[in-house]
């Protein structure tokens, strides 16, 4: 019986986890496949925006990731404590500070080009690079947002729809690089706009989930004052 348990249990691991994996994938992949479209436009733009990709995972995504990680805890606690309207209120929460940190965040990233030019940095790669990352700034906040979300949702085991959501999004992230910097013009400027306009395209859908779906009628009955007490 104990072998028969512990089966029972890998197998909901699994079916948790596997999801989860292909989460990070999906969102992480929207970087990557802007990088891989502005590889068409050259090596100047294709160096450029690997190293914004890389100034921004490491002073943006990654920090903002870490934070929302608190939600784990948190709503985990709310969760196993069947206190499920306290999972929203602490999202809430969440979201606000993820909100407030981006606001310096995106000053940095306004300022790439001169951060990459002090690190004696190549100056045309720089340009590009700085130019890169401004036009990802709308992302920082959304992916912030995004977080919190995916957080509150895995919080009660409800894995499959961040998963869906994010691979819809990542279809559609591939049609809007192929529009924006293959057919509009913007060039590698449009690989970055392409990937603000997909997370926050991905924050709308799984925001529609919360909202409309019987699953989480529990835990989301609104925005709140008391997330800020």
């Amino acid at each position: 019986t104990t072998t028969i348990r512990m089966k029972e249990e890998v197998k909901k691991q699994l079916w948790l986890s596997a999801p989860l994996i292909g989460v990070s994938f999906l969102q992480y992949s929207l970087q990557v496949i802007s990088v891989m479209f502005v590889g068409h436009l050259g090596s100047l733009p294709l160096s450029a925006a690997s190293i914004a990709t890389s100034f921004a995972s490491v002073t943006g995504f990654t920090f903002l990731l870490g934070t929302a990680s608190a939600l784990e805890t948190l709503c985990g606690q709310a969760y196993g404590a069947k206190l499920y309207g306290k999972l929203g209120i602490q999202m809430q929460r969440a979201m606000f500070v993820l909100l407030v940190l981006s606001v310096p965040l995106s000053i940095i990233w306004a300022n790439t080009e001169q951060i990459l030019v002090l690190v004696h940095q190549d100056k045309s790669i720089a340009s590009v690079a700085g130019s890169y990352a401004r036009y990802m700034i709308p992302s920082l906040f959304a992916y912030g947002l995004l977080q919190c979300i995916n957080r509150f949702l895995q919080a009660q085991n409800n894995v499959f729809p961040v998963f869906f959501c994010s691979g819809i999004t990542t279809c559609l992230h591939l049609l809007l690089c192929w529009l924006f910097v293959l057919k509009t013009g913007l060039g590698y400027r449009g690989a970055a706009l392409a990937i603000s306009v997909s997370y926050w395209f991905n924050v709308i859908l799984l925001s529609c989930y919360v909202k409309f779906s019987s699953s989480c009628s529990h835990s989301w009955t609104g925005f709140s004052k008391e997330a800020f007490h």
